[in-house]
C-alpha cells in the first residue's frame, strides 16, 4: 500500500515539514524537486499549492493532503476532514478571511458593496458572501499584493489574515470577517474507505494533532520525599495529574507532569520551596490524548 500524499508549497511549507519531524516523520525537500523524501515507505510525497490541494484530493490523484478550511470551501470539495491543525507559518493560530477597505471609505457593510469592485484571491468564496447578503458587485481575481489595490483598482478587497497588521500598514480597516481557517488533514473519500489507507491517514492525523498538542507544553520530573508530597501536590495545577513513581529509597518518590511551558518558569521555584530536588523540565515532540 502506497499513500500519495500532498504537503502544501509556499508560506506553509517549512513549517509543514518542522511539524512533521515533530511528528516522527522526516521528509526532505530538494530545491528543484517536487517529489520530496519521507522515511516511510508507505507514503508517497508531492509538492502542491494549497489553494489546488483539495481539488486533486477529491479527484483521487492524492490520496490525501494538508491545506486550509478555506479552500476546501473555495473549491467546494467533496473530500474527508481528518484533522484539525491549528498552525501557521508564524506559529500557532487561526486565520480568517475578511472584507477590508480604506481607512476613509464609506462602506461600512455588505450592503454598502453593491455596484462596487472588490479584488481577492478567494472568488467563489467572496461570491457566495455577496448572495447571502443579495448584492450585486465585481468580483475580480487578484494575483497578490492585494491590500494596494484599492482605492483606485478596487473598492474593498477579500483577503487573509492573521493578526490585521498588514492590513492596518496599508492603511486599511476591517469591515466583516467572511470565514476562519486552520490548516486540515484532508482525504480523498475513496482512500478514507480503503481500510488499509484510512489506518494510515488516521494514524498520520493522531501524530500531527500530538505534535501540535506539545508544542507549548514541557514535562517536569522531580524527586520528593514522601513528608513534602502532599505539599509539592498542591502547588501543581489542579488540571495536572502527576505519575508519582517509587523510588529505591522507600522514603522517596518520583514526580511526572506536563503542564504548560510558560507555567514551568512560575512553577519551578515554588516546587523546590516545598522541597522538590532534582527538578528536570524536558521538551515534548508530541503529546497523544
Amino acid at each position: 500500500m502506497i499513500l500519495k500524499l500532498g504537503i502544501p508549497k509556499g508560506s506553509l511549507q517549512d513549517a509543514t515539514v518542522e511539524l512533521f519531524r515533530k511528528a516522527g516523520f522526516k521528509i526532505t525537500i530538494s530545491s528543484r524537486s517536487y517529489y520530496p523524501s519521507i522515511d516511510d515507505p508507505q507514503i508517497e510525497c508531492l509538492l502542491l499549492r494549497a489553494q489546488e490541494m483539495a481539488r486533486y484530493v477529491e479527484q483521487g490523484l492524492l490520496d490525501a493532503g494538508l491545506t486550509g478550511h478555506d479552500w476546501v470551501v473555495e473549491n467546494d470539495a467533496k473530500v474527508r476532514e481528518v484533522a484539525d491543525l491549528v498552525y501557521s507559518k508564524t506559529g500557532t493560530g487561526k486565520a480568517r478571511w475578511v472584507l477590508a477597505v480604506p481607512n476613509d471609505s464609506p462602506i461600512k457593510s455588505a450592503e454598502d458593496l453593491q455596484g462596487k469592485r472588490i479584488a481577492t484571491e478567494a472568488m467563489n468564496l467572496t461570491r457566495r458572501y455577496l448572495e447571502r447578503h443579495g448584492v450585486q458587485a465585481v468580483v475580480e481575481f487578484s494575483w497578490g499584493a492585494t491590500e494596494v489595490k484599492p482605492p483606485y483598482l478596487a473598492d474593498a478587497i477579500v483577503e487573509i489574515t492573521e493578526t490585521g497588521s498588514s492590513l492596518r500598514a496599508n492603511n486599511m480597516r476591517i469591515v466583516e470577517t467572511i470565514l476562519e481557517t486552520n490548516t486540515k488533514l484532508i482525504a480523498n473519500l475513496q482512500a478514507w474507505a480503503d481500510p488499509e489507507k484510512r489506518r494510515k491517514i488516521e494514524q498520520i492525523g493522531m501524530l500531527l494533532e500530538g505534535a501540535i498538542m506539545g508544542e507549548d507544553k514541557v514535562g517536569l520530573m522531580m524527586n520528593v520525599p514522601k513528608v513534602n508530597l502532599p505539599a509539592v501536590l498542591k502547588v501543581l495545577p489542579s488540571m495536572n495529574t502527576p505519575t508519582i513513581s517509587q523510588l529505591t529509597d522507600e522514603t522517596w518518590v518520583d514526580v511526572l507532569v506536563i503542564l504548560e511551558e510558560k507555567v514551568a518558569r512560575e512553577l519551578i521555584p515554588k516546587l523546590k520551596r516545598e522541597g522538590a530536588q532534582a527538578i528536570v523540565e524536558f521538551p515534548l515532540n508530541k503529546v497523544i490524548p
